[in-house]
């Protein structure tokens, strides 16, 4: 069991970490970046044990992956077992009930009370990319509709989906065609008061006049936009958007793979929309760390694509789906929705705080433990990204890991497992509020 405290042996990365960093370097493709080079050993709670015996507090969750910890115990007991019965056959060859028993507790814990199916995949980008095929068959439509700041992955789809130029877009392309892109409800930066009013209307003309209703298969959407920076749509433009589709035979598509499994409150952030997506695909915090995503969706859209059309080699499998299962008894068993609610009521106060203290904090906002900062130059909003990078530098010297996003950089996320406790919680933010002192 690894003590819940953050304790720094050395400097912020120590020897060993920078000698396996130097190895990194030489071995890696570069391509392949690091926030913090420290190489971690052990972790757990709220805990990550670097090579050099240091404890730093976690703020990032390995990008909201281990919410329920980074070795909880029921998603061990799970894996070992699994792993001693036998790592692979590959489900469409020859199945096992693993695979069967997640599908059934997404078709039950997904929004929406209509017979529902699912398939299984290795990641996010990979469960997008075969919610769009989905929603292609099902249609009989090829465009589809994405929206600024948005984050959907890193393939060539996925990419063509995201809005990010640098560094996930720049020198890859040429992209997939038949992919559109509206304005996103975006408070903070939206130019007037009546933000999801014109934002919506925005979006509409936009399918009418360069798509067509009738030509367009979908419109995704993350509920709570994660790498774009924690954008939290203007109130009433998520169900909006989702009304409207339905109304055109549009399928909404919730990419849920940030905002799923507890991580902002509920289990799924759609339900705080009002919203019952007719696909949602899943990914990160499903498996406590094992890769693994999924696509559900209503069981006559999911039963359009003929037999042999979805699948993968690795998808689905079975102890990513053992990790899976146990990950899910551990947010059932431990209310760990309600757990990110509590640690909003921790943290969002003090990041508002922060910004009655220092007006370089543009905006706070988020929900249950899926939170953020937004920071600016005094007296305007002209993104900061220098800044930014300079309190994230501080506080990674100092033992707590955190976060940057947003389409201009100047966004810090913070994404702690909803297991942590409620010292660390508040021993992160006191590190937070001095390399504020230190650095705006």
């Amino acid at each position: 069991m690894i003590s819940q405290q953050r304790l720094l042996r050395t400097e912020i990365p120590g020897p060993r970490s920078v000698e396996l960093h130097a190895r990194k370097t030489a071995a890696v493709a570069p391509g392949v970046g690091t926030t913090l080079p420290v190489y971690i050993e052990r972790a757990g709670g709220g805990i990550l044990v670097d090579a050099d015996g240091n404890q730093l507090i976690d703020f990032g969750s390995g990008i909201a992956v281990v919410s329920v910890g980074n070795a909880a115990p029921r998603v061990v007991a799970a894996v070992q077992a699994q792993v001693a019965d036998f790592t692979h056959t590959c489900f469409m060859i020859t199945p096992y009930e693993e695979y069967v028993a997640v599908c059934e507790k997404l078709n039950a814990l997904t929004p929406g009370r209509q017979s529902k199916r699912s398939a299984l995949f290795n990641s996010g980008a990979e469960a997008v990319e075969n919610a769009v095929k989905i929603a292609r068959s099902y249609t009989g439509r090829a465009a589809v509709v994405a929206f600024d700041h948005a984050y959907h992955g890193r393939t060539n789809l996925t990419m063509s989906l995201t809005a990010k130029n640098m560094p996930y877009k720049h020198r890859f392309g040429p992209f997939a065609g038949e992919i559109y892109r509206a304005p996103m409800a975006y408070p903070y930066r939206w130019p007037t008061d009546d933000c999801a009013d014109e934002a919506f209307a925005a979006f509409t003309d936009l399918v009418h006049t360069q798509i067509g209703e009738a030509n367009t298969a979908a419109v995704i959407l993350e509920p709570i936009q994660g790498e774009g920076g924690f954008i939290v749509p203007a109130p009433g433009f998520v169900a909006r958007v989702a009304e409207w589709c339905r109304a055109n035979d549009i399928l909404f598509i919730a990419d849920e793979i940030q905002t799923g499994f507890c991580r902002t409150g509920d289990w799924f952030a759609s339900t705080h929309e009002g919203v019952e997506p007719d696909l949602i695909v899943t990914a990160k915090g499903i498996a406590g760390g094992l890769p693994l995503g999924g696509v559900t969706g209503h069981a006559a859209i999911m039963d359009a694509v003929h037999v042999g059309g979805l699948g993968g080699t690795y998808g689905g499998n079975p102890v990513a789906c053992a990790a899976a299962l146990a990950a899910i008894d551990t947010m059932q068993a431990e209310d760990l929705a309600g757990a990110a609610r509590r640690i909003e009521s921790i943290m969002k106060p003090r990041l508002q705080a922060l910004a009655e203290k220092y007006d370089v904090v543009g905006d706070v906002r988020g929900r249950g433990a899926m939170l953020a900062i937004e920071l600016v130059q005094p007296g305007g909003k002209t993104p900061d990204p220098v800044l930014t990078a300079a309190v994230s530098s501080a506080c990674h010297r100092e033992g707590l890991v955190t976060l940057t996003a947003g389409t201009y950089g100047n966004v810090l996320r913070f994404l702690p497992p909803l297991v942590i406790g409620d010292a660390l919680l508040s021993e992160g933010l006191d590190i937070l509020d001095a390399a504020f002192a230190g650095a705006a």
